[in-house]
């Protein structure tokens, strides 16, 4: 945690007794989801340490294998998924931001997205299938770059 984290931490809890309860609820709700991500997410690390122990140095598996790596990946990936999610609720708690932001959101559906792709053997799904994967994402991608571009214009202007 870097000092201007420490810092903002202490804030909201020297601000605690000014906060509406709204506000107060909201923090209390996303402090207590870190802390249940925070061990999901430890879990889930142990257990894949676990099987990629298990799977690659006593099963001697080849980790080049398609469906070794798909696995694996597919663990790492959620992993990744549930590390994002539990540093965008942090914002909320230190009250660096409000309530979750729409950006973070979608891009943490882009990432889980994507393990689904990784994960799935698209030869094994029916064509339809996969192009509501590709027509998804590419709609993710799409909401993404609008509001992307909607914050740079708003950055522009304040900055004239």
């Amino acid at each position: 945690m870097t000092t201007e984290q420490s810092r903002r931490r202490v804030d909201v809890g020297r601000e605690w007794s000014v906060l509406s309860l709204y506000r107060r609820f909201e923090t209390s709700v996303a402090f207590v989801l870190t802390v249940v991500i925070a061990m999901v997410v430890t879990v889930a690390l142990y257990r894949l340490v676990i099987s990629v122990v298990d799977t690659l140095v006593l099963q001697a598996v080849n980790p080049l294998e398609h469906s070794v790596f798909q696995r694996v990946f597919g663990e790492i990936m959620t992993l990744l998924i549930a590390l994002e999610f539990n540093h965008t609720l942090h914002h909320v708690v230190t009250g660096e931001r409000g309530i979750i932001q729409t950006k973070m959101v979608i891009l943490i559906a882009e990432l889980a997205l994507a393990r689904k792709i990784i994960v799935t053997d698209l030869f094994l799904e029916s064509p339809a299938s996969a192009l509501a994967l590709a027509g998804l994402m590419l709609a993710l991608g799409v909401t993404y770059w609008l509001m992307r571009e909607r914050d740079d214009r708003m950055v522009t202007d304040a900055a004239t």
